[in-house]
């Protein structure tokens, strides 16, 4: 149980329709809510001037911006994109990553009411990725570009669909690039205080892209009401965000809605510390990661389950890396796929350790449709896998089926309006009643207590039908599958659609592929083994795998930037292998229960 005693506690309101549905609401109140987010720029330039705002690496040591300083260049630049006549229809797209001059170019666009476009950097550094980057551009005609360095993006500055366009550049290197410098000199011609107070609630903010997964990517219409009311919501659910200035060391691409929303406005809404991390829970970048850690860890932690889960395991060797990361640790928060349980009871242990007392310890469920955060954990649960309870001011509307699995509705104050220019799926992405349908399946912990919280169920376009008739549940087998082989695999795809029995392809994890192919075999077998004996039917029985040479591939969206799989492109593209994964005649099919590989 946990020891964190600043949180709110959850409390669910229930409502039962006639019609079957549920619907679920916060207990809690939802408090003040900033007009947009240069109202939070402003407060903290006043109140904590000197405090760092936000933080990059630079050689040995590191860039500091603090928060009047910040203010002061961001008014600078928000002059100078007025003065260019830059406005709400005339967008800035960000191809570079995380940096210090790509947040105050976003920054001073928001301040004056000129929407921002961040791209994955893959997007304009891989040539094969560059048909998603034309797509966009095409789609919402930028007036202006941001690269971090002229050269290392002059391919993507090359394409004639960025002709004519200007780009500023924080490393020029061309008489056709704008410097950043010159940005931060300023306009005094215009009226920047007129620019400023029109930007309101309604005002747009970014055109955040999703990845596409299953058609061209949606550009989320992003306001600054939404963000705005999705960090009021989560300060309502979380009052040690107040209690203190937070500080983070954070990789997140700001692309994402996770890195670039929720965490770097959590930063500006309470006057806290962004330290950027330009490392990343990978082979090449993790040590990079710890190196930053070491030097400026957070009170809040945020990251995905494979980047706790290697510093798990660094810490584990490391006896000053846990006394830097527990120091003054509040909240370990993961997204995007569930945590390993043996992964949260070490971080658990190691907390006690260090501290003698436990972070809370939290997940949520969102998209980039709601700015993120819906539904929240923001009481002790003590176990993985719960994504929370309605924030305040949602409203969660819940379509179960037989089982209790339920489809996911929302509507909220964080909730888009529409996708831009895309009348058609804007008008498809809402029911009848006004809620977004998210495509998402949950189920309740406890169904007799909706304050226990619900627990994310797959995806239910995933879903499909054995050649039997039965629904298999694909999304929620897929995590099964990969708590199980925790450790050796980077991902897995549940097949068998018209099929006889659930099969399984799998994406080794790096060292455990062709070259020790018989012990991964065994290790396969072995572990999923018993998921196959204690299944109630075929639909939740794994019956066969199959471990893939080749890993998923960026260039042909396999796999989106965000990091997920893109399902139904890899079972397209390789159909091949999803047939020899039903050959029986196939000696790489490992058959998971049988004796040996047929």
């Amino acid at each position: 149980m946990s020891e964190f005693s600043s949180y709110t506690p959850h409390r669910v309101i229930r409502e039962d329709r006639a019609d079957g549905s549920i619907l679920l609401r916060s207990g809690h109140d939802l408090g003040p809510v900033a007009r947009n987010t240069g109202d939070w720029l402003h407060h903290w330039a006043a109140a904590a001037p000197d405090r760092v705002f936000v933080a990059e690496r630079s050689g040995e040591g590191w860039r500091e911006e603090a928060f009047a300083a910040t203010l002061a260049q961001v008014q600078a630049i928000g002059a100078v994109l007025v003065g260019r006549g830059l406005g709400p229809d005339t967008p800035i797209v960000m191809l570079s990553g995380n940096g210090v001059d790509h947040l105050l170019l976003s920054l001073a666009a928001q301040y004056v009411g000129v929407p921002v476009v961040p791209l994955a950097e893959q997007y304009a550094l891989i040539p094969e990725a560059y048909g998603r980057l034309i797509y966009v551009v095409d789609k919402v005609r930028p007036a202006m570009a941001y690269v971090t360095d002229a050269a290392l993006y002059a391919g993507a500055l090359a394409l004639p669909q960025l002709h004519g366009m200007e780009v500023v550049a924080s490393v020029p290197g061309g008489a056709a690039v704008t410097p950043f410098a010159d940005l931060l000199r300023g306009d005094g011609g215009v009226d920047l205080a007129a620019a400023h107070a029109r930007v309101g609630p309604d005002t747009l903010a970014k055109i955040l892209f999703t990845s596409g997964s299953t058609s061209d990517p949606k550009g989320v219409l992003t306001t600054h009401g939404m963000m705005c009311a999705n960090q009021a919501q989560m300060a309502a659910a979380m009052p040690f965000l107040s209690a203190r200035p937070p500080k983070i060391l954070d990789w997140l691409p700001w692309n994402h809605v996770f890195g670039g929303s929720h965490n770097v406005n959590m930063m500006l809404c309470h006057g806290g510390s962004l330290y950027i991390d330009d490392g990343k829970p990978t082979k090449a970048g993790f040590a990079a990661s710890l190196r930053n850690l070491r030097e400026h860890p957070g009170s809040l932690s945020f990251n995905v389950p494979v980047g706790f889960a290697m510093l798990v395991a660094a810490m584990e060797a490391d006896a000053g890396l846990r006394r830097a990361y527990f120091g003054g640790l509040d909240l370990i928060f993961y997204a995007g796929a569930s945590l390993p349980q043996d992964v949260w009871e070490k971080l658990e242990r190691f907390a006690m350790a260090e501290q003698g007392r436990l972070p809370l310890m939290a997940s949520s469920w969102g998209m980039t449709e709601t700015a993120p955060a819906a539904i929240m954990v923001h009481e002790p649960i003590g176990r993985s896998g719960v994504v929370g309870v309605p924030l305040p001011g949602v409203t969660v509307k819940l379509l179960p089926d037989a089982d209790m699995r339920c489809e996911l509705r929302v509507t909220g104050p964080n909730v888009m309006a529409g996708y831009y220019a895309d009348p058609v799926k804007s008008a498809e992405a809402f029911d009848d009643e006004g809620f977004l349908v998210t495509g998402d399946a949950l189920k309740f912990l406890d169904p007799g207590d909706a304050a226990r919280g619900l627990v994310f169920d797959g995806r239910v376009s995933e879903d499909f039908k054995l050649m039997t008739g039965t629904w298999v549940q694909a999304g929620a087998l897929r995590l099964e599958a990969l708590a199980a082989l925790a450790g050796v695999v980077q991902d897995v795809v549940i097949c068998g659609h018209d099929r006889g029995e659930v099969g399984l392809l799998v994406f080794p994890l790096a060292g455990h592929g062709q070259a020790d192919g018989d012990d991964l075999r065994q290790v396969l077998r072995q572990r999923l083994a018993p998921l196959a004996r204690q299944a109630t039917g075929s639909a939740r029985c794994i019956a066969r795998a199959l471990v893939l040479a080749e890993p998923p591939r960026l260039d042909l969206h396999e796999v989106t930037d965000k990091g997920s799989l893109n399902i139904r492109r890899i079972l397209t593209r390789r159909a091949d292998m999803v047939d020899r994964l039903y050959d029986n005649d196939d000696p790489a099919v490992i058959r998971v229960l049988g004796g040996d590989d047929v």
